[in-house]
């Protein structure tokens, strides 16, 4: 698959995930479920899926984990020939365990000195990455060290004089960086954004930006010359403001069996309806991919781009428009 005929490629860390069985805790569990996680690795899997030509770039060190998570990932049709492969470093693992009301799901992640936190800008093949119509990266990436800060910021750069389209989910985690750090880097990075993702309350706490979404959507992109800014919220949907804002449908009855890799479900799943159609029918496609991954254990998407469009045009309950 050359890089000129990509729509997306996806650049971040990977790790594998391991959970107890159903809902047992971890002191109690005899035996693991394995699952391959990645924030862009799970974008891009949902891209795939939906009917668009993907890669996927992450550096990972030679071992049966790290052959674990490509193989997931090309499984589905994602081209990953521009890994970076290193005989050095380790495999980020994070463990997972499931709950239902009032315990809440826990994450404990082990993930330092990961291979991914050394990638370097000189190890990247620049003319399949530029190639690419949106380049898609996480926040979790420059949180994970201060290689991977100017790492990033060399990527949007490029990407950005190549005439390309850099996409960030800001996908702030707690566990790795504090919201002031996060905030002072992210002000300086969302100037080379074209589409950022963003949850309403990472919002506040990053950028100071509180309030209604419209309200908040529109301070960030005046703010960082954002020409489009998608702002998720959770159970009530997601809004996008470009010129104006847009209103994505809000799917009503989800029974919610695992939400891990939902947002990134939806991400993915907006980059390919804006591809397609714009920004509305980018709203479209992620809320529909977000809601139906919702329904599915693990943090892969696997959703087909039939029953995304089953659940768009069904009427009545589904969906509220």
């Amino acid at each position: 698959m050359g890089g000129l005929e990509l729509d997306v490629i996806g650049l971040g860390d990977a790790m594998v995930s391991f959970s107890p069985p159903g809902f047992l805790r971890l002191e109690q569990a005899t035996q693991m479920e394995v699952w391959p996680t990645g924030a862009e690795a799970n974008a891009v899997v949902a891209l795939a899926r939906l009917g668009k030509r993907v890669g996927w770039i992450s550096k990972l060190p030679e071992n049966p984990l790290s052959h674990l998570i490509v193989a997931a990932v090309s499984r589905h049709g994602v081209d990953t020939s521009r890994v970076v492969w290193t005989l050095e470093g380790r495999v980020g693992t994070l463990f997972y365990e499931r709950a239902t009301p009032p315990r809440p799901p826990r994450v404990w992640y082990d993930r330092k000195d990961s291979a991914f936190t050394t990638l370097r800008a000189s190890e990247l093949d620049w003319d399949y990455l530029t190639a690419a119509q949106v380049v898609l990266m996480a926040g979790t990436a420059p949180a994970l060290s201060p290689a991977l800060r100017e790492t990033t910021r060399e990527i949007a750069t490029r990407v950005r004089a190549a005439g390309r389209l850099f996409a960030l989910d800001v996908n702030y985690r707690a566990k790795l960086w504090s919201p002031r750090e996060a905030g002072d880097y992210l002000a300086t990075l969302l100037p080379l954004v074209n589409i950022l993702f963003c949850g309403l309350r990472d919002a506040a706490r990053l950028f100071d930006a509180s309030g209604e979404p419209e309200a908040v959507a529109r301070r960030l992109q005046e703010r960082f010359g954002i020409s489009t800014v998608v702002l998720t919220l959770g159970s009530e949907g997601a809004i996008a403001f470009t010129d104006r804002v847009h209103r994505g449908p809000r799917v009503r009855q989800v029974t919610v069996v695992d939400p891990v890799g939902a947002g990134d479900a939806f991400a993915g799943g907006f980059l390919c309806g804006y591809l397609e159609g714009g920004v509305q029918r980018g709203l479209e496609i992620g809320s529909a991919a977000g809601a139906l991954h919702c329904t599915i254990p693990g943090d892969f998407a696997y959703v087909t781009r039939a029953e995304v469009e089953e659940l768009l045009a069904s009427e009545g309950d589904d969906i509220q428009r």
